[in-house]
């Protein structure tokens, strides 16, 4: 059965039809009557009869693309009540729909192309460089509108790793499963899609958080939107680590509450969501994998690694429980947005048999304004006036500022003072440029000093500026 839109399409291409026939029968009619008195007309009125000759032209042209018009509308309504799949594209991707809008297949992805330059001469053990971050095509199907998989690699920094690969089940608006490889639910900031990041790079807390992992998890929204929970079951990765497999038996379980309690009251405090955290596992390292991460400045220069050069006496290796807290917030209201976070990593460490427990912490807080008067957002800034539509995009200023910070308990013993700096701190300001919403251009600048992480004392500040043009879909 064709579509009410359809027939009314249809209705009304078919009065402009109409409405053309009548004007060329009536132009015929007066070329008629010319004919008739071109006997006894002038010179000068039959000069002008080519000029109406051309107008029919023109509208008998018109009738035919009216025609044509006519006829896709009726192989689209005929499409549709076959149940045929549509064919779309646009800011969500490429689209495969089905009829009924069970079953979709979207094409998307990801390039985000970068320069670094170090105005300090002495810290970075990274060159300045131009290099392609990350390069993800995206495959995501969807079936029966309840059951979903997501497939995305990574062919950035000549190197191929599955990010994420996972399939789940959308049950009730509260409860959704999900197992394979994806992200845990413990950073907010990690949480983020990498294309909608307020800096080039993540923050310091997000390098204690676990990246990606191997699970199953079980979340979901509560009470209209206002309360999400998450829990799961993972392999158990490093801070900050991406895993594709796990040698033992121990497993992470992983828990997050996240709060929007003002959301729907109109007030000032509407933007407002406040949530925690956590990680609890078991990781027992070895001499050649030892399980313990090193953790690097925004910069991507790694400033603290505890000792390992494969030798018992001088590794040290994960030998216990593993425990991360993660208080977090955010604040969206009209072009201005702000988050927070601290997260604390506790690890039972083992270097020759000397043991301790070692904690790691680290805090963000970052803002943001869109200069531009555009609403700020946790899923990307989208321009009101894009550029392809002829305005200007949108600007947005951002700042942070960020510490790491190791337990003394780490030195000597387990990590190299001369190497391993005690404490980071960074600020840091940048300009994003969205020409459309995800396509941008960004510019950031990054000063981070050290206690400690030399030979001499503290190790030197490093100053990094970062840039990124990304096209995101």
């Amino acid at each position: 059965m064709t579509s009410p839109v359809s027939s009314g399409r249809a209705r009304a291409i078919g009065g402009i039809a109409v409405v053309v026939v009548i004007a060329v029968a009536s132009a015929r009619t007066m070329i008629a009557q010319e004919n008739g008195a071109a006997s006894s007309a002038s010179a000068a009125a039959k000069v002008s009869s080519p000029g109406v000759e051309e107008r029919l032209a023109e509208l008998d042209q018109q009738i035919r693309i009216l025609k044509r018009l006519r006829e896709l509308e009726r192989d689209s309504a005929a499409a549709e009540a076959k149940g045929e799949a549509r064919a779309t594209a646009g800011r969500q991707g490429f689209l495969l729909r089905s009829a009924d809008g069970r079953f979709q297949l979207r094409l998307g992805g990801n390039v985000q192309a970068d320069g670094r330059l170090y105005a300090s001469d002495g810290v970075p053990s990274l060159g300045n460089t131009f290099l392609l971050r990350r390069v993800r095509p995206i495959l995501e199907v969807t079936a029966y509108r309840v059951f979903e998989a997501r497939v995305m690699p990574d062919f950035a920094e000549g190197r191929v790793q599955l990010q994420d690969a996972y399939v789940g089940a959308r049950l009730l608006p509260g409860i959704q499963v999900r197992a394979g490889k994806f992200k845990g639910p413990v950073s907010l900031e990690r949480l983020q899609s990498q294309a909608d990041l307020l800096f080039i790079e993540r923050a310091f807390p997000s390098s204690i958080a676990p990246n990606r992992d191997l699970g199953v998890s079980l979340g979901g929204d509560l009470f209209g939107g206002g309360v999400r929970y998450d829990v799961g079951v993972f392999d158990g990765t490093v801070d900050g680590g991406n895993t594709d497999g796990d040698a033992g038996d121990n497993k992470d379980g992983h828990a997050r509450l996240f709060f929007t309690p003002f959301a729907r009251s109109g007030g000032f405090l509407t933007g407002l969501g406040i949530g925690v955290a956590g990680t609890l596992g078991e990781e027992h390292g070895s001499l050649t994998a030892p399980a313990l991460a090193a953790y690097r400045s925004e910069g991507q220069n790694v400033f603290f690694s505890y000792r390992a050069d494969g030798t018992a006496p001088n590794t040290a290796v994960a030998d216990g429980r593993r425990t991360r807290i993660a208080p977090q917030l955010s604040y969206l209201r009209g072009p201005f947005g702000l988050l927070g976070e601290w997260i604390r990593s506790t690890q039972v460490v083992n270097r020759a048999g000397a043991l301790a427990t070692i904690s790691i912490k680290a805090w963000q807080a970052t803002g943001s304004l869109a200069v531009t008067g555009d609403q700020a957002s946790f899923t990307g800034l989208a321009p009101r006036r894009p550029v392809t539509e002829g305005g200007a995009g949108a600007l947005e200023l951002v700042v942070r500022y960020a510490e790491l910070g190791a337990d003394e308990e780490a030195f000597p013993v387990f990590a190299d003072p001369a190497r391993s700096a005690r404490r980071a701190r960074e600020w840091g300001v940048g300009l994003n440029w969205y020409l459309e919403r995800r396509v941008k251009i960004a510019a950031n600048y990054l000063h981070t000093t050290f206690d400690g992480g030399a030979a001499t004392g503290d190790r030197e500040d490093e100053n990094a500026i970062l840039t990124r043009f990304q096209v995101a879909f």
